[in-house]
């Protein structure tokens, strides 16, 4: 099935996937492997002992450097030159935060990589500034502050609060604060800087949305999913919803912030009004559910980065999705 993608049965082609043992990373291969492409799939991931290798046709275990050193550089380098690499998609947050704060040291290179926009990349970095941007642009913020005792902050803002971390995605690190005990235990255990919001909505009104985006401010028709996360805050149930007040929000962002390449954006409605909770100006954990209603993010991105065509608007379908566990096992 080739789901869009012209030539599909052309040469072959190796992409790169890094972050393979986690979600995002096995999402993208799968959506890779459920189109019309020759592909070779060469993963990279810190642990080499995990499922990550079998999902692939060639496995690179990261060094034990630090990222930000010239040992770590040169690992890319040198896979990306012995590999023959075409495609390199990054499954990781910090992998696209490496990959674009060292755009310069891969331009010469033939691969192409596939990363966002680079101002919103770092914007989205910090979800305090980020805010602060939303607000100068007119959209809707939750109301939050970075300071305070457990009686400022229910007084402005009404009781339960949420506890959020200023740097990271997913759920990881948020907490619900219904008390003063709540507020002094989450504050003590936040190893990073946080922010106190407003609790606002429901689980019932959570949605995340995927939009390819052109970086001229336009993007493809979005796929929304009213969903529910699981305890490690990833999608573990999503259905395909027709949302127009979502769309119309997502189609004004992409004019202002214009993201290139796969950008899924968070909300959280209360009532009739549309809180973005975060930008993630790449691959996400619905990676693979989206490719399962025709929006395949993968697809799109080897049509846009490595051939240069704008892919069509998918045709989505209608329907439901779990994840689930499932036993691997090699002998």
């Amino acid at each position: 099935m080739t789901e869009g993608v012209p030539g599909a049965s052309a040469a072959p082609i190796t992409v790169v996937v890094t972050a393979v043992g986690a979600l995002i990373g096995q999402g993208i291969i799968t959506s890779l492997r459920k189109v019309g492409l020759t592909v070779r799939v060469i993963g990279v991931d810190r642990n080499a002992g995990g499922i990550g290798p079998y999902w692939c046709d060639g496995f690179r275990a990261k060094p034990a450097v630090d990222e930000g050193s010239h040992e770590y550089l040169d690992f890319w380098m040198r896979l990306i030159e012995d590999e023959k690499v075409d495609l390199v998609l990054p499954g990781l947050e910090s992998d696209v935060l490496f990959f674009s704060r060292n755009r310069a040291a891969f331009a010469d290179l033939s691969a192409r990589i596939v990363l966002n926009n680079p101002a919103l990349v770092e914007l989205a970095q910090d979800k305090w500034d980020f805010g602060a941007e939303l607000a100068r642009l007119g959209f809707p913020v939750i109301p939050a502050r970075l300071q305070g005792s457990w009686a400022e902050c229910a007084a402005e803002f009404g009781a339960p609060l949420l506890l959020k971390p200023r740097r990271g995605n997913g759920s990881r690190g948020i907490a619900v604060l219904r008390d003063e005990v709540d507020f002094d235990y989450w504050s003590r255990k936040a190893k990073d800087a946080f922010m106190i919001q407003k609790f606002i909505g429901s689980d019932e009104q959570e949605f995340t949305v995927g939009a390819f985006g052109f970086g001229d401010g336009t993007a493809l028709p979005p796929i929304v999913f009213r969903r529910t996360l699981s305890v490690a805050g990833n999608t573990q149930y999503a259905e395909v919803v027709d949302h127009p007040v979502l769309a119309t929000i997502v189609e004004k962002m992409a004019a202002l912030f214009k993201p290139v390449g796969p950008t899924n954006y968070q909300f959280r409605m209360d009532g009739e009004t549309p809180y973005l909770l975060e930008i993630n100006p790449r691959f996400s954990s619905s990676t693979s559910l989206r490719a399962a209603f025709g929006y395949n993010e993968a697809a799109m991105a080897v049509e846009w980065y490595l051939h240069g065509r704008k892919p069509a608007p998918p045709q989505i379908t209608p329907g439901r999705g779990w994840r689930y566990y499932e036993d691997y096992v090699v002998r």
